[in-house]
């Protein structure tokens, strides 16, 4: 993406303090403790991804539409929103940002509709319930809460960079780019800039696939270590509650925890 990371409303607006983040959350954490309020949201990244697949649009769109449902929530109550309606929203509206071109109305219903009843009917026993004016109406109320800041860089590019500069061959850039993928079912994203995220990833990735030689590679980037630790901490821990986690049988119990929006009055 062109410009300048570092003059950009994503760097100057939406790099977020930790304690501000939970502060944010405390409402919903009455509700569900730390660790079931990550599965809600790492069941909505999966219900964003298989979407996204399913309309086949890039990583880069699925990214960006995860990063602004994270936004939303970082600045506002589970309850304001159903999540379920927010999900197709940010996939609409990056899909626009990032110039993918114009996803029809009724064909992201109907996917939403097929999804819901063929992916994530473990979850729902209902239909999914929203129309085309819900999702148009849902578009208003989240471009107002990410303040109009709609580009949003993602790790992909430095890593392709950092990967390209290392030498390294492509088995590293594809496990790399899959832990990038996890983690967006982290606060990540919403906590560091990207080239420290794409620096934490490739780092794991080089654990993973026991590539010793990278080390003095590492010791001389020019870079807050301190940040990469903490990523790799972060994503480390998603790993350890994936691990255990049985989704299909948890996730009709959590979703019923969590806050619900007030019912539209009856036109």
């Amino acid at each position: 993406m062109a410009g300048n990371f570092w003059q950009s409303s994503h760097s100057q607006q939406w790099i977020l303090d930790k304690q501000d983040l939970l502060r944010e959350r405390q409402l919903d954490l009455l509700a569900l403790n730390e660790d079931e309020y990550q599965k809600v949201f790492i069941f909505f990244a999966n219900v964003i991804q298989v979407l996204g697949e399913q309309l086949k649009l890039r990583q880069q769109v699925i990214a960006t539409a995860t990063v602004y449902f994270k936004r939303f929530y970082a600045r506002n109550s589970l309850k304001n929103i159903d999540p379920l309606l927010l999900a197709p929203t940010c996939i609409l509206l990056a899909s626009k940002v990032e110039e993918f071109g114009v996803i029809s109305n009724s064909r992201l219903i109907s996917i939403c509709q097929s999804a819901i009843k063929t992916k994530f009917s473990y979850a729902y026993a209902q239909e999914f319930p929203y129309r085309t004016n819900h999702i148009l109406e849902c578009e208003f109320y989240l471009l107002e809460n990410l303040d109009c800041c709609l580009i949003v860089y993602q790790p992909y590019r430095p890593l392709l960079q950092l990967v390209q500069d290392m030498g390294q061959e492509d088995q590293l850039l594809t496990l790399s780019w899959r832990i990038v993928n996890d983690s967006l079912r982290t606060d990540v994203c919403l906590l560091y800039p990207p080239y420290q995220i794409a620096i934490a990833c490739l780092q794991i990735a080089c654990v993973i696939l026991q590539k010793d030689a990278t080390k003095q590679w590492f010791a001389e980037l020019n870079v807050d270590l301190d940040k990469v630790q903490e990523i790799v901490r972060a994503i480390v821990n998603l790993y350890e509650l994936w691990k255990d986690w049985k989704e299909k049988d948890e996730i009709q119990m959590l979703l019923a925890k969590i806050p619900k929006p007030k019912p539209p009055p009856q036109r």
